[in-house]
C-alpha cells in the first residue's frame, strides 16, 4: 500500500479555484470574487485564499490588477507554459516544430476535411488576399494565422489544434519577420492556394508537400 499523501489547505483551495477556471464557470476576462467572498464561500482563511490565488497568478491563469481585482487570463496552464517557452525559443527551433505540425496537419486535413472546413480555408484565403492587396499588415498576419489554424482544425484532432493554437503567437511573429506581405505583393506566393486546393481534393501527399514547400520558401 502507498502512503496517503498529505495535501495542504492551500493546494485544496487552489484546485477548487482552478476547477472554476477550467470548467468555464469563470471565463476568460472575468473578474473572480474578492478574497472576502471566497473566504465565505469556501470557509477558509484569507491567507489560504491569497496563497492559492498567488499560485494561479504564477501559473498564468490569473492576473491581479492593482485596485481593480483579479481576472482570468487563461484556462490552460500547459498552454501558458508552452507560450512562455516560445518567447525564449530560437526561431529555427520554432520552425522545426512548425514543420512537424504543419506536415501532419496538412496530411490529415486532406483526408478528413468537411465542406465547412474547405469553406473556412477559402474564407481565410480571401481575407488574406484582400488584406495583402490593401497592404494592411496586421489584417494580413491575422488572416495568414487563421488559414493555418483552419488547416489544423480540418485535421479534426483536438490535441493537434491545441498545440497549433499554442504557437499561434509565434506564427504571427514569423509571418511578420519573414516579410510574407512583401512576398505576396511580389506575386510569388502560391503555396497557400496549392495547399488549400490539395486539401479540397483530398490529396494528402500533395498537401503535405505544399505545406513543407510553404515553410521552406519562408
Amino acid at each position: 500500500m502507498r502512503k496517503v499523501q498529505r495535501v495542504s489547505l492551500v493546494e485544496t483551495v487552489g484546485a477548487q479555484l482552478r476547477d472554476e477556471i477550467t470548467s468555464g464557470r469563470w471565463a476568460l476576462g472575468d473578474r473572480i470574487p474578492s478574497e472576502g467572498e471566497l473566504t465565505e464561500r469556501l470557509g477558509v482563511s484569507r491567507a489560504s485564499i491569497r496563497e492559492a490565488v498567488r499560485g494561479l497568478v504564477q501559473a498564468g491563469l490569473l492576473a491581479t490588477r492593482q485596485g481593480d481585482g483579479t481576472y482570468v487570463t487563461a484556462s490552460d496552464a500547459t498552454d501558458v507554459a508552452i507560450r512562455r517557452r516560445l518567447t525564449v525559443a530560437d526561431d529555427s527551433h520554432v520552425i522545426e516544430v512548425r514543420r512537424g505540425l504543419d506536415i501532419v496537419a496538412a496530411g490529415l486535413a486532406a483526408t478528413r476535411r468537411t465542406e465547412s472546413d474547405v469553406a473556412a480555408l477559402q474564407a481565410a484565403l480571401q481575407e488574406r488576399a484582400a488584406a495583402g492587396q490593401a497592404r494592411d499588415e496586421e489584417a494580413f498576419v491575422a488572416a495568414d494565422v487563421e488559414f493555418h489554424l483552419c488547416v489544423a482544425r480540418a485535421a479534426h484532432n483536438p490535441l493537434l489544434v491545441d498545440l497549433y493554437s499554442s504557437i499561434a503567437r509565434a506564427l504571427a511573429e514569423s509571418v511578420r519577420d519573414d516579410r510574407c506581405l512583401q512576398v505576396f505583393a511580389s506575386g510569388e506566393d502560391s503555396w497557400h492556394d496549392v495547399l488549400a486546393k490539395a486539401i479540397d481534393a483530398g490529396d494528402a501527399s500533395v498537401a503535405s508537400a505544399a505545406s513543407l514547400a510553404l515553410l521552406e520558401n519562408s
